[in-house]
Formats: structure tokens, sequence, C-alpha cells
């Protein structure tokens, strides 16, 4: 059903909400809304968003700001719809209305994030197969990371490795996700983490 239309100055506000979310993942102050708009009173822009959410434009908790959310045209959905789920036993109902957004962009705007392409199977039970593209946070402290950890490893002399990461004493113990393989045990000052994984993506 089609919303109803918007007063130029309705248009106006709505426009630039749209703009603020979607650069700043969250909704404005009403401060910052007069200040965008030009009025010098929360009045106008009271009123603005009463209209705006009558016309089915936007939800808002009047006295929350923060709780704006857009409802129209330009609340294009940030990220990849999340459509339901899928059986991987039996059939199950077929999905038909968005449920969610699978929102992407926090993970590319986590600081010096980095991918590598996977050479080998030594993770295949980690479900990180030949092939795959992983995408790593740089590690600054090794010896803060959680026990288990998959990481990529820099070792003296042998190259980057990809494997869980456990650290005994002095030791960096690299363990595999595959039996076919064998954990790598070293000193410490021998392996430089070069990263922790925070996701992984296959091309099918």
């Amino acid at each position: 059903m089609p919303l109803e239309a918007l007063t130029t100055a309705q248009q106006e506000l709505y426009d630039w909400l749209a703009e603020f979310i979607a650069e700043h993942r969250h909704s404005p102050s009403i401060r910052q809304m007069m200040e965008a708009m030009g009025l010098r009173s929360p009045a106008p822009i009271q009123s603005r968003l009463r209209h705006l959410q009558q016309k089915g434009w936007i939800t808002w908790k009047e006295g929350q700001a923060r709780t704006l959310q857009l409802l129209g045209d330009a609340a294009e959905a940030v990220g990849i719809p999340v459509l339901g789920a899928v059986a991987a036993g039996g059939l199950i109902e077929t999905f038909d209305d968005v449920e969610e957004h699978l929102d992407l962009q926090p993970l590319l705007e986590r600081r010096g994030l980095f991918a590598l392409t996977v050479n080998g199977d030594s993770m295949q039970d980690a479900h990180i197969a030949d092939g795959d593209i992983v995408l790593m946070e740089p590690v600054r402290d090794a010896a803060r990371l959680r026990e288990g950890t998959i990481v990529s490893a820099l070792v003296a002399g042998s190259g980057t490795t990809l494997k869980h990461f456990h650290l005994d004493g002095h030791d960096v113990r690299l363990e595999p996700a595959n039996p076919n393989y064998e954990p790598i045990t070293l000193p410490a000052e021998e392996v430089t983490v070069q990263g922790k994984l925070v996701a992984v993506w296959r091309q099918v």
C-alpha cells in the first residue's frame, strides 16, 4: 500500500534522516535535526516527526529521538536480507517475508581488516576449506587472545599458517583442525600472530 505523500518540509527532514542514519548507523538527536533544518526550536521538528509517523514513514517514541526508525522508501534495508531458516535435514515451510537484515558493515569497518586465501585442508574440521577466503583482524597482543582462537601466524623461516592458537608458558602451540596434521609447538618469540579470524568467505 503506497505511503501518504509528504509535504516539502517533511520530505526534507525524512531525506536528511535517511542520509544521517545510513552514515552513522543510529538516529540523530532532536538538536541535530534542528541544526540540519536550520531551526531554533524543537517544536517544528517534533511536529514533522509526528506527521512522518502518522503517514507511516517512520516509527518513533515521542521524547526519545534515538528510537526513531525509517519505514519509507529510503529505509532501504542495510545489508543482506535474512529470509528465514533453511533445513539441512527435512524440508521446512518456504520463506516469504524478510525477517531481518544481515548487516556486514560493522565487520567491514573493523580497523586493518585483511583477507587471506586458504591453501590446504588442515582446518577442515573448523569448516574452513581449501580455497576459502578468511577475513582477519590484526592482533596487537597475542598474550590476550582467547585459547583456541583461530589465527594467522607467521612462523620464522616457514611462512604463514592458519591454526588454533594456544599459549603454553613460553611456547606457542598452533593446533590444526584435521587429525592428519600434527600441532606446531615453538618458542613464542619465533611466532608472530598476524590476525584472528572474524569471518570465512566461500565462493560457490
